[in-house]
């Protein structure tokens, strides 16, 4: 087994709940902003509508087609019309009041703790993600993760998004370590383990749901208890 003194983590629906996190949220704004006046039936319907719009955004986002303010300004807009409602229920409020409190949620993955706990004490952790700063580093601090992290990095500051190595190439700058000191772990088939692999990175495929994934990762868990005996 390789001797790695780093490890490099996802956030959202690696350790965050982002699922749990975002679902409390919307169902929320639901009721503060009386959307079964709007035409949405239930906190259901905004739910999915919300997950159906949010998807090809942050798709057109990790390929350079939309940038952050364009996503932020348009989300809710086009969530509406996705449902066929009008869009004038959608106002800047309710984006702001959504990061707001979907940034404050603290719910994590099964033996997130558990297994950040047995790690720290034998590696570098660091996180690497796609997210934008401010809401990713409230994320951090309002779960309780942040203590854990020694290096956060985003593709806001580095100007680069998983699967393009060089947000990888720049943690490990930052570090001073080479590829073969650190591995990757993460959900996401593209931005996770494509990119490690394009990197040159061993790396671990967090497949909860058992979805499988075209490429070959180096190691493929379905919780994140497994981490201890790759790690």
């Amino acid at each position: 087994m390789k001797k790695y003194t780093h490890i490099l983590f996802d956030l959202d629906h690696t350790l965050w709940d982002y699922d749990r996190n975002v679902q409390e949220s919307l169902s929320e704004l639901y009721e503060v902003y009386h959307l079964v006046e709007s035409g949405f039936a239930s906190a259901y319907d905004f739910t999915q509508a919300f997950y159906a719009v949010n998807f090809k955004l942050w798709a057109m986002y990790d390929v350079g087609k939309i940038d952050k303010q364009g996503l932020r300004e348009t989300r809710f807009k086009l969530i509406f019309k996705h449902a066929g409602l009008d869009e004038i229920w959608a106002s800047d409020a309710m984006e702001a009041d959504f990061m707001h409190r979907t940034s404050s949620k603290n719910h994590v993955l099964p033996y997130t703790f558990e297994i950040l706990d047995y790690l720290k004490p034998q590696y570098g952790l660091h996180i690497i993600s796609n997210g934008f700063n401010e809401s990713q580093f409230k994320k951090l601090d309002a779960s309780g993760l942040s203590p854990y992290f020694d290096l956060v990095i985003t593709s806001e500051t580095t100007g680069h998004k998983k699967p393009d190595p060089r947000i990888f190439q720049y943690a490990l700058d930052q570090l001073k370590i080479q590829h073969t000191d650190t591995i990757m772990i993460g959900d996401n088939p593209n931005s996770d383990i494509l990119g490690a692999i394009r990197a040159n990175l061993d790396n671990v495929y967090f497949d909860p749901h058992g979805k499988g994934i075209e490429y070959e990762p180096t190691y493929t868990i379905r919780h994140l208890k497994e981490l201890e005996g790759i790690l």
